[in-house]
């Protein structure tokens, strides 16, 4: 049987080793991705079953990542002056406004962001706000702790007034010389004030992480074959029909 040359041999051999075991190396690691994955959105939606933290519980809280997700009852007053209107946000599939008001927490000196809800946006006039009430005096309402709301990409400098399409917690802090907690609220009661609150839940997405893993084992399988097929078989192949 004729065989290449050693040296191309071992070449060839050396570089299909690599690539399993980089290939291999690199889909275990997805799957461990997605495991802690798992991990992380079990106690996500253990946090969410504990009890409902008040206004003074939440301002007093110093570490802000083992509550997050956690339920809360606020009361307070809103400080609709400075409401903002966070442009191409989504919900049920259409694109409106996010509203984001700060509320005064009583009987404490601080402030926490609240996500409101969602509301429709005006297509023809696109600077025209959505009509949002904003109850005056001390209000009630349900929420849970997140993260401030997502940024979007933004083409130059960011934005300032009412409507806007990302909103800063440390720039808005200085903006409006709040004692702003670093945390928001999403409000979680039903539909009112001319806002929608149907929020998207929260989401492992180990989706993606086992699909990398399927398309790099795929690719391992891959190297496999073609190592057989160019280093034994078809020299045989060839050698046989010579």
């Amino acid at each position: 049987m004729t065989r290449a040359p050693a040296h191309r041999f071992l070449a060839v051999t050396l570089a299909a080793a690599v690539g399993l075991a980089a290939t291999l190396a690199l889909g275990a690691w997805q799957m461990e991705r997605a495991a802690q994955k798992l991990a992380l959105h079990d106690a996500l939606l253990q946090r969410a079953s504990l009890a409902a933290l008040s206004g003074a519980q939440l301002a007093s809280t110093q570490d802000i990542p083992s509550v997050l997700h956690r339920p809360v009852q606020l009361q307070g007053q809103w400080l609709p002056e400075h409401t903002v209107y966070l442009d191409n946000r989504q919900m049920n599939g259409k694109v409106g406004f996010y509203v984001v008001t700060p509320l005064r927490l009583e009987g404490s000196g601080a402030t926490v962001l609240v996500q409101r809800g969602w509301a429709q946006r005006s297509f023809t006039q696109r600077e025209q706000l959505p009509p949002v009430q904003t109850p005056a005096g001390v209000v009630q309402l349900h929420g849970r702790i997140a993260p401030p709301p997502a940024k979007l990409y933004e083409l130059g400098s960011a934005q300032g007034g009412a409507i806007r399409q990302n909103l800063d917690l440390a720039g808005f802090r200085t903006e409006t010389r709040l004692p702003l907690l670093e945390v928001s609220v999403q409000q979680t009661d039903g539909a009112s004030d001319g806002l929608l609150r149907e929020w998207p839940e929260a989401a492992s997405g180990v989706e993606k992480n086992y699909g990398y893993a399927i398309q790099w084992w795929a690719l391992s399988a891959l190297i496999a074959i073609l190592y057989v097929w160019f280093q034994f078989v078809a020299p045989r192949r060839k050698a046989q029909h010579a």
